[in-house]
């Protein structure tokens, strides 16, 4: 079982690197169909931007959560990118590409986090719809 560790908070006294309003900041309540559709060059896959800098119903400055919906047997290949990202697996099963041909198969409720410039592809090898929810900080251009 793993230790749990006691949230710590921020400390008081110090600094913030985002200063904080004067005025309560209200948030943003967004669906996917409210987010930003975005191809893939070589994938038949299609994310959506839902918070996101290009998506004004959500337009967050140092974070990227996009819903990536890739139909059954087919791939996104492998590439890298200087982005910190995390996939979480939504809905359905397929393997994920590393370095070297490494393979990992992955299903709903699996967390996948891909440090910067960490090769990394996706292939749907199920027979539903691969959902996606992947996290970049920054955001992807």
């Amino acid at each position: 079982m793993a230790k749990i560790t006691q949230f710590k908070g921020y400390a008081e006294g110090s600094i913030p690197t985002i200063p904080k309003p004067d005025t309560p900041v209200e948030p943003m309540i967004v669906t996917a169909q409210e987010g930003v559709p975005v191809a893939y060059p070589g994938c038949h896959g299609l994310g959506v931007r839902v918070v996101h800098p290009v998506n004004p119903n959500a337009p967050a400055k140092n974070l990227g959560l996009v819903m990536f919906y890739l139909p059954p047997h087919t791939i996104n290949g492998v590439g890298s990118h200087e982005t910190e990202e995390t996939y979480v697996i939504m809905e359905g099963r397929g393997t994920m590409t590393f370095a070297n041909g490494r393979k990992q198969e992955v299903e709903k409720g699996m967390f996948v986090y891909l440090p910067p410039w960490c090769e990394h592809g996706i292939e749907n090898t199920g027979n539903e719809t691969l959902v996606v929810l992947i996290a970049t900080s920054p955001p992807n251009p």
